[in-house]
């Protein structure tokens, strides 16, 4: 018996010996090869260095931008504003999403997985079955729907449509600032990178953060931002009309962005799961320092993104849709927003990183944030709750609009607004960063050893 153990000993350390490369440090094998396509209708924007904040004369001599040199790792972003269509598949999931989980409760073997048929694991809440068709004028189906619908006292021309005041998006997202804090006041050196981090120690759920939003557009922005201006059209069509498919998406306030943001990334993450596929990084909002690189497409000290110092182009033509002249709005080919990508893009293949819409950063705005943040991806973010002053709402909005007049569009130029605003002139656009170094980088050539 004791001979029989020896045996199987000397075969467990045998083994592990062929695991582990005859002893020697060889890595993990068997590790999935990885390549990072670019995501759909986003433009591949370098790591670089350059003067933030650099542009022309500071017309209302705010001294909010003090030029200084920064640098920005490598990332993707959206070759334009987030569309009209685009923002509305979300707006269809969340409705489809509550669909599902009521008709769940009458039917759960159809629209709710409670099962894992292959290792008989419970779901607790079950998952949504996403495969199944919702029967909207089913007979069953119109009574567990029905309060999903405006009250017959809405209604006009009675018409039943969705109540959108119901169209709530839970999300989560995870606080790494919070996390990351240490308290030296206590710790136990065996538990090395936690050993000064008692929360994340007992429960890190702490730092998991749960919000609901409503996702539905401020439609009545165009009437509320300018009450002497008739804009009843805009209000009625402009979010659902096919003819505005293609339009910037306005109306959405910061944390709406933000939301859609995180729905983007498990969207993606959901379908690359399903493949056996690695997931990628996430979708967010661009820093400031992000947008303003982005904006300058390689073009460092010119003041628009075009690479210019004037809003023409050599034949006269205004490059990108504000409020030139003293007011002549139809003079760029433009009133409201236009269609996106109708003036050229910059050098990085981006659109309308001037005009049409101004965009949402992820950035809080402090006038001397150049001076506190870090010179490497420089970003300063704060998570304002809804008791906190309005001066700590303040998110930075970049690039101009329609309305704007030429100075806003220079890529230095910094404004904000409130992060539980919305304007009818404010979209936003969405980045992820970058697997690796560069784009570029050829294994074969990038490592001395390694390819």
């Amino acid at each position: 018996m004791k001979r029989l153990f020896n045996y199987i000993i000397a075969a467990l350390i045998l083994s592990s010996c062929g695991n582990s490369g005859n002893g020697e440090l060889v890595g993990v094998k068997k590790r999935e090869k990885f390549y990072q396509p670019d995501p759909f209708g986003m433009a591949y924007i370098p790591m670089g260095s350059f003067t933030m904040g650099v542009g022309d004369q500071d017309v209302p001599y705010a001294h909010i931008n003090d030029p200084r040199t920064v640098s920005v790792s490598a990332f993707y972003m959206d070759e334009t504003e987030i569309t009209n269509n685009e923002y509305r598949q979300f707006v269809y999931w969340v409705r489809d999403s509550i669909a599902r989980r009521k008709l769940g409760e009458i039917n759960p073997e159809v629209y709710l997985i409670e099962e894992n048929k292959k290792t008989g694991e419970t779901f607790d809440p079950p998952f949504l079955n996403w495969k199944a068709d919702i029967k909207w004028n089913g007979e069953e189906e119109r009574e567990a729907l029905e309060d999903m619908f405006l009250p017959e006292h809405e209604r006009y021309f009675r018409r039943k449509e969705i109540d959108t005041r119901k169209l709530f998006y839970e999300y989560y997202w995870v606080d790494f600032k919070a996390a990351a804090g240490k308290d030296y006041s206590a710790g136990d050196p065996v538990n090395a990178g936690l050993a000064n981090r008692p929360q994340g120690l007992k429960d890190r759920s702490l730092y998991v953060r749960k919000e609901i939003i409503n996702v539905y557009p401020d439609t009545l922005a165009w009437i509320h931002d300018y009450a002497y201006s008739y804009n009843d059209p805009m209000t009625e069509r402009y979010f659902w009309h096919p003819a505005y498919d293609n339009y910037p998406v306005v109306g959405v306030n910061w944390k709406q962005a933000k939301a859609f943001s995180i729905w983007r990334t498990e969207l993606l993450r959901a379908y690359l799961n399903s493949k056996g596929n690695a997931v990628v990084n996430e979708f967010r909002l661009p820093t400031e320092a992000e947008w303003e690189w982005a904006a300058r497409g390689g073009n460092s000290f010119s003041a628009y993104p075009w690479g210019g110092p004037y809003t023409r182009n050599e034949k006269g033509c205004f490059l990108a849709n504000f409020k030139p002249l003293r007011g002549n709005y139809v003079d760029d080919g433009g009133l409201t927003p236009v269609i996106v990508a109708h003036y050229p893009a910059n050098d990085f293949g981006l659109y309308d990183m001037s005009g049409n819409v101004a965009e949402w950063t992820n950035d809080a705005f402090d006038e001397s944030a150049y001076n506190f943040t870090w010179d490497m991806n420089p970003a300063y973010s704060y998570n304002a709750k809804d008791s906190d002053p309005p001066a700590l709402k303040r998110k930075v909005v970049r690039g101009g609009s329609w309305k704007d007049i030429a100075y806003y569009l220079q890529v230095n130029a910094r404004s904000y607004e409130f992060q539980d605003t919305a304007k009818s002139y404010i979209g936003f656009r969405c980045v992820q960063n970058y697997m690796g170094r560069q784009k570029d980088d050829n294994p074969a050539r990038a490592s001395k050893i390694y390819n």
